[in-house]
């Protein structure tokens, strides 16, 4: 099992535990996790579960798809830090992710 930290922009904490194989924003989803709409259902074309990575997990998490760019390019809350959390795959590496939502999803 793998644990995630979802906060939200209030400072909420939302801790989870999840298998492997699915997407953090599954595992969001999946945990009733308020901030992440999930509108498209995971198929990279909304920025609707857009989250802030904490710095020290960026280089786990993969890199950003010209799709996963382009879409996260419409929003106006956009970090250096930005992901949208369904093109992040759950694996055993993550266990202890920390995921930030922003106040509002587009």
């Amino acid at each position: 099992m793998v644990n995630i930290l979802f906060i939200e922009h209030d400072g909420n904490e939302h801790p989870v535990e999840v298998s492997t194989g699915g997407s953090v924003m599954q595992a969001a989803v999946t945990n009733g996790v308020p901030g992440i709409d999930a509108d498209c259902g995971g198929s990279c074309s909304c920025a609707t579960c857009h989250v802030y990575i904490k710095e020290e997990w960026l280089g786990k998490v993969g890199e950003l798809s010209p799709t996963e760019e382009a879409m996260l390019s419409l929003s106006t809350d956009r970090k250096d830090n930005s992901r949208l959390s369904c093109q992040i795959p759950v694996t055993e590496e993550l266990d202890g992710l920390v995921v930030t939502t922003p106040e509002f999803q587009f």
